[in-house]
């Protein structure tokens, strides 16, 4: 291990403290930094984007695209070797017991060409889609959640992405090559009082000459602990000539004056490499500035775009092993003379994962291969796919340890030691939790899902509820937004969804019948529009603040973009002779149970004790049940509630270990 830097070892650069100190923002100005950094216009058509308009464009999704034949013959012949691997040379159980993945499996993986699956080939990567990089993350990560984990931080959200967006031809030829297959990179965006706010991101870069100086702290930088290379979001103070803003650069993560202070641990994938790493006066050369300077939120945001559908993807792989263990599990395991399977209560929860795990792939499958064509805008998408895998994942992990009863809670190694098979069913509970909160929690999801959903509305109609807006601009938004539900509204009343033969390609002879879900997603839809319309006009400007009802419209819509995905997939399986008749029952057992969710969904949306919450929230806060409190004693102790992160040279050993 190196020493800690000192101040002593790093070049002198002097920095006003007004640079060096997190900036103060109010609510509206954090605001105003999130939607500067998304993206503003929709050059491509969007499926989900039109949904939550009130408009079922079907003919986005289907007929469902297809990879090209070359695509799927290199894809699976990558697959066989990493299965191959998989079963050979990694040991999930071992993994899990030591907390950490072995040297020797990394460098495998790295022999393997597994650094480099969405890498170009001409950067010595696979090239591989995003259909079969997903495929190879469910593979991998029903083996070791925490080697998933550490693959799609690396090319998900880490150095290759952005650098394949943003990045310059000099960067790619420099970067790309190490990245593809010796190089493991991390992305740090996060800091111990920053967390979705980036507003407030406090570690700065500061123009140098050439060069612009680091300091400050990063929390949660997964991959960050073994990383070669890395992703840093920096606030660079404005001054002559300089823009300023937040920026993303790529950095050395061996560089002079980086500290890995600490290797985080957590509830689930214990074998994560996941760390608090503090820069201190370290200089970043200015070609490794990716994009402008104040272009790093939106870099961030649109690698996301598509690096969401990694952690559904592996929450797909969860889905699976969960039906086998349940499948087999049941079978044999009798209660009162029968098969648990058998038992309604229990059946009911298997319909479940194997329904919802059909609908889960059926939307990650989806929404990767429009993301591999790039003919449509998927960004609200892969953020559904991201917030619905997350969520219907738990649940089903959660279903299948009910399923195995005390077995269910006791550790693999627990079961083995006495004789029965090692079933981790309580491990992958665990693992999962984390993804309700990885790459934006499920209630910053929401909020993201539903700026993007009222988009079309903002657009026309956001100058009458912007207070600083003068009134002529009122007038002149006014008179837009006439013109624009003028035409829209009529549109709201009926469509396809009421006619009985429509959709009629969804219900061929002996087969279960689609069409009818996918007539009740088009009114659904309708319907999902006059709700979101109906509370824009009783709200106005307080609609921001409506998280819970914002929630529940996205909710909604999630569950509509799953029914129309599972039914085009399971037509596609029909048409290629594939299970067509299983994927057709699957999908009409998703709707069913999906139909249910939505109206309760719809219920809430004014049948709430929203107000009562907030009430309640506030007299908590005050103080007002203290005495709810009392008759128990706080284990946690008295230290601080965030960790102190003033810029400065590291105090503790620096405990980065790149794998070389």
């Amino acid at each position: 291990m190196s020493a800690p830097s000192t101040p002593q070892d790093t070049p002198k650069v002097t920095v006003s403290p007004e640079a060096t100190e997190a900036p103060k923002v109010t609510e509206r100005e954090a605001r105003q930094v999130a939607e500067a950094a998304r993206e503003q216009s929709w050059r491509k058509p969007s499926f989900a984007k039109e949904l939550f308009l009130g408009r079922f464009r079907l003919d986005l999704i289907h007929p469902h695209p297809l990879p090209a034949s070359e695509d799927v013959q290199r894809g699976e012949e990558f697959l066989a070797r990493l299965r191959d691997f998989c079963e050979t040379k990694i040991d999930g159980a071992l993994i899990e017991r030591q907390a950490r993945i072995p040297d020797e499996v990394i460098e495998g993986l790295k022999e393997l060409g597994a650094l480099g699956m969405k890498i170009d080939a001409k950067y010595g990567g696979l090239g591989l889609t995003q259909v079969y990089y997903n495929k190879a993350l469910a593979l991998v990560g029903s083996v070791s959640p925490a080697i998933g984990a550490l693959l799609s931080a690396h090319q998900s959200i880490g150095v290759p992405q952005p650098l394949k967006i943003f990045g310059t031809q000099e960067q790619k030829e420099t970067f790309l090559p190490r990245l593809a297959r010796t190089d493991i990179s991390a992305f740090l965006l996060t800091e111990p009082d920053v967390g979705s706010d980036p507003a407030r991101l406090a570690t700065t870069a500061v123009p140098d000459g050439d060069d612009y100086v680091l300091d400050g702290v990063k929390l949660w930088t997964t991959n960050g602990v073994v990383a070669d290379l890395l992703v840093v979001m920096a606030r660079v103070p404005k001054s002559e000539g300089h823009k300023g803003g937040i920026t993303a650069f790529v950095v050395e993560a061996g560089a002079e004056g980086i500290t890995v202070e600490n290797r985080n641990a957590f509830m689930g994938l214990r074998g994560i490499e996941n760390g608090v790493t503090r820069f201190h006066r370290v200089r970043v050369p200015a070609a490794n500035r990716i994009g402008p300077e104040g272009a790093g939120l939106k870099i961030a945001l649109t690698t996301l775009n598509t690096g969401r559908l990694s952690l559904p993807a592996m929450c797909v792989g969860s889905g699976k092993w969960c039906l086998k263990i349940a499948r087999e599990w049941s079978a044999v395991r009798e209660q009162w003379g029968k098969p648990v399977a058998k038992h309604e209560a229990v059946g009911a929860k298997i319909s479940f994962i194997a329904a919802t795990t059909f609908a889960m792939e059926a939307v990650v499958d989806l929404a990767s291969q429009m993301a591999d064509e790039d003919r449509n805008d998927i960004r609200i998408e892969a953020a559904l796919a991201k917030l619905y895998g997350s969520e219907m994942s738990w649940l089903i992990a959660d279903e299948l340890v009910q399923i195995r009863g005390g077995r269910g809670f006791e550790t693999a190694e627990s079961l083995a030691a006495r004789g029965e098979r090692a079933v981790p069913t309580e491990q992958l509970l665990r693992d999962l939790r984390i993804n309700r909160i990885f790459e934006g929690s499920t209630e910053i999801m929401h909020l993201l899902i539903a700026r993007e959903a009222v988009d079309a509305h903002l657009s026309v109609a956001g100058d009458i509820i912007d207070p600083d807006k003068s009134l002529g601009d009122k007038a002149r938004a006014g008179a837009a937004a006439t013109a624009f539900y003028a035409r829209w509204l009529p549109r709201l009343v009926a469509g396809p969804g009421q006619l009985p033969r429509s959709y009629a390609e969804f219900h061929p002879r002996g087969h279960a019948d689609l069409s009818v879900h996918l007539r009740y997603v088009e009114r659904t839809s309708r319907k999902l529009a006059r709700s979101t319309f109906y509370a824009m006009s009783r709200w106005q400007g307080r609609m921001e603040t409506k998280q819970g009802f914002l929630g529940r419209i996205v909710d909604i819509g999630a569950e509509l973009f799953a029914m129309s995905a599972a039914c085009v997939r399971a037509e596609l399986l029909r048409r290629t002779g594939e299970h067509g008749r299983e994927a057709y029952r699957l999908a009409d057992a998703f709707c069913q149970q999906s139909r249910i969710r939505v109206e309760e969904l719809f219920g809430r949306l004014w049948t709430n004790t929203d107000d009562l919450d907030r009430s309640v929230v506030k007299d908590v806060l005050a103080g007002s049940y203290t005495w709810l409190e009392e008759g128990v004693l706080d284990p946690s102790g008295d230290g601080p509630w965030i960790a102190d992160a003033t810029p400065g040279p590291a105090t503790r050993e620096n405990v980065h270990r790149p794998f070389r």
